[in-house]
């Protein structure tokens, strides 16, 4: 390490935000960036890869477009170059499926050389400068762009169960459970839950016996893709969101969440649909149980190789246990920590134990100006439901290669929204109604009198 130049840019953590990162930085040759992750090969949502399931946003929102229409990085660009674009066309996908998604992230990524896998950074310290730990090397950095991403959110008394029979959704394609003749509950009222109840029904060969989903919503809500809810999802709304009280940032993130975590309504249909064809067209014997409005009380053994789970109902405050032989947990995800900055961890400013974010994406803290740290994924708080999302993820990135460049290399400024979502500049008093012109003759006679007056 000693005597070594420092990179510009280290990023931490190789998924579609780091990934995005790098592809807007290639051009740039004064940049010197590498990226570090811990596992051998570009992975994203594994185990929820299934072969139906789409991504829940154009594909022009991918990892450069909103950016650089014309990099050679694009989802464009990679149909075009697996000779699939006009069979792309004519397929007519409403949305991409999330496997193809897949593939254009690991085509992205084979062409950019600086992206280390297997390297896993263990901490960041500082010594005159930023120095990531990873793999028992040492390597300086001016700067960090952290992109670790999001952890699965798990309640903490599921926690000491997680296993092969309760486990997060996340894991589901990477565990060895088979739902045939089982009693399997799915926890979760989002996208991933919706899917996951899809992925059990649709085998008649393979059904559970039992399938409960709970969800603490009061029902199974669609994602909300209107045209104006999706201004939530502009630059221009960002920019607003992060200059709004923080109280106020709070309760929109709460109201906005069907936004980013609704169920698409086609998946929707194909649950309602198929659960009609399971009761009176198959009569295949599947009890299932929709419980909305339900919150997960407790998870205990039941000493013959299933689990005892309290449900509580959010409305009557009733309370039951059902028996159940597996229990997956669609309950999102969550940011955390990560424990690699703990060294550094005293330096950094937080507010309640998150991030406080400047314009640029970087964090406060106390180093030198020209030591930035850029954080990625952990900004809802501060940026609002579009953060985690893929929908600004471009727009972000160019902005921090903006930041770290010193310049504008891309351009961030985005037209004027239909929406005006700053508050009212003054208020007008209204005018008073022009009285009607007189006649000739009313002119003749007498002044007309004011109004109020007779």
């Amino acid at each position: 390490m000693s005597g070594a130049e420092p990179y510009d840019l280290i990023g931490i953590g190789i998924g579609p935000s780091n990934l995005s990162l790098a592809a807007l930085l290639a051009p740039f040759a004064e940049a010197r960036a590498c990226f570090f992750d811990r596992a051998r090969e570009l992975k994203w949502h594994p185990g929820l890869l299934f072969p139906e399931a789409e991504i829940q946003v154009s594909h022009l929102k991918d990892l450069v477009t909103p950016a650089d229409p014309t990099s050679r990085f694009s989802f464009l660009a990679f149909l075009h170059a697996r000779k699939r674009l006009y069979r792309f066309m004519h397929a007519e996908f409403p949305r991409i499926r999330r496997s193809e998604f897949d593939q254009y992230l690991h085509w992205v990524a084979s062409q950019l050389p600086d992206l280390h896998f297997g390297r896993p950074v263990d901490a960041v310290t500082w010594d005159d400068g930023l120095v990531v730990h990873a793999g028992g090397e040492k390597t300086r950095t001016r700067n960090l762009a952290l992109g670790s991403g999001l952890s699965p959110r798990v309640p903490a008394f599921v926690r000491p169960h997680l296993g092969e029979t309760v486990f997060h959704s996340s894991d589901y394609l990477l565990k060895r459970f088979q739902p045939k003749g089982k009693r399997v509950m799915v926890v979760g009222g989002g996208q991933s839950g919706a899917e996951l109840i899809s992925q059990l029904l649709a085998d008649s060969e393979a059904l559970p016996c039992e399938l409960y989903w709970v969800s603490r919503r009061p029902n199974f809500l669609p994602l909300d893709e209107s045209p104006f809810a999706n201004e939530w999802f502009t630059p221009t709304y960002s920019e607003h969101f992060f200059r709004l009280p923080a109280a106020v940032r709070e309760k929109l993130v709460a109201e906005q969440t069907l936004a980013s975590d609704g169920i698409s309504t086609s998946l929707l249909k194909t649950v309602c649909q198929r659960l009609y064809e399971l009761d009176f067209l198959q009569e295949t014997p599947c009890r299932h149980r929709l419980w909305p409005a339900r919150d997960l009380l407790s998870v205990t053994p039941d000493g013959e190789g299933g689990w005892r789970v309290g449900v509580r109902d959010l409305i009557t405050e009733g309370a039951a246990e059902v028996g159940v032989d597996c229990l997956i947990l669609a309950t999102g995800y969550t940011w955390v920590m990560p424990s690699y900055l703990e060294p550094i961890l005293d330096r950094i400013d937080l507010d309640g134990g998150r991030f406080r974010f400047r314009e640029d994406y970087s964090i406060v803290w106390d180093g030198l100006p020209e030591h930035r740290i850029y954080a990625l994924n952990a900004a809802r708080a501060a940026r609002g439901v579009a953060d985690p999302n893929l929908s600004l993820l471009a727009w972000r990135s160019s902005k921090i290669v903006n930041s770290l460049l010193g310049r504008q290399v891309y351009d961030v400024d985005e037209a004027a929204a239909p929406v005006a979502w700053s508050g009212i500049e003054k208020t007008l008093a209204p005018e008073a109604p022009a009285e009607p012109p007189l006649s000739p003759l009313e002119a003749a006679a007498s002044p007309r009198q004011p109004w109020g007056q007779f």
